[in-house]
């Protein structure tokens, strides 16, 4: 049976590595990942892409928690027949909803970050908010974290480093939870009823 996954970019790496280790016959279909600095325009491109694909697959399916869509998502899912990843955001689907929530009970004010965000953090937060030019603006933006969470999936060197420097470049401590890709691997196959 031939699969269609509209995916949240920032996660569409970790879906393809799950896709190979379970030969599965899906087609990824990735939206931009920067659609997070916008979450209303989410469901609207998530509804544009299942149209496209209708005819494509046998099944259809969405690799998206909701994403700030604030249940928006949820309309078009209902309206296509499909089915998306459990949660309100990847941090949900990484590391467990009850964990996240344990964490933003005793730090409402933890700022989180996974492997796509460590490694894009320049682009998609310091560019984006407009930080490399008014470096001043951080405090507005930053002032009510009091730490980072780097929800490691494929922790290394390289990433840690990167993590880090995110972490000086807003004035905040780091910790670093390895919490891998079992969490999305489980998500994806019970999407997909496997």
């Amino acid at each position: 049976m031939s699969v269609g996954i509209v995916a949240c970019g920032a996660i569409a790496t970790h879906i393809s590595s799950i896709v190979d280790r379970h030969n599965l016959d899906v087609t990824l279909y990735p939206l931009p990942p920067l659609l997070h600095n916008s979450p209303k325009l989410i469901a609207g491109e998530v509804d544009r892409l299942l149209d496209e694909i209708s005819s494509l697959h046998d099944q259809r399916a969405v690799a998206y928690a909701d994403c700030g869509t604030y249940g928006v998502l949820d309309e078009v899912i209902l309206r296509h027949g499909v089915k998306r990843l459990s949660g309100d955001h990847c941090y949900d689907i990484f590391a467990g909803q009850s964990e996240i929530k344990a964490i933003m009970t005793s730090n409402p004010g933890t700022y989180f970050l996974t492997d796509f965000l460590v490694r894009s953090f320049q682009r998609s937060v310091i560019v984006e908010l407009g930080l490399d030019k008014h470096p001043d603006l951080r405090d507005d933006y930053f002032k009510n974290y009091s730490k980072i969470i780097w929800l490691a999936q494929n922790p290394n060197d390289e990433l840690h480093a990167l993590a880090q420097n995110a972490a000086d470049h807003i004035g905040l401590d780091l910790e670093v939870r390895n919490v891998g890709e079992a969490g999305l691997e489980r998500e994806l196959l019970s999407l997909l009823n496997r």
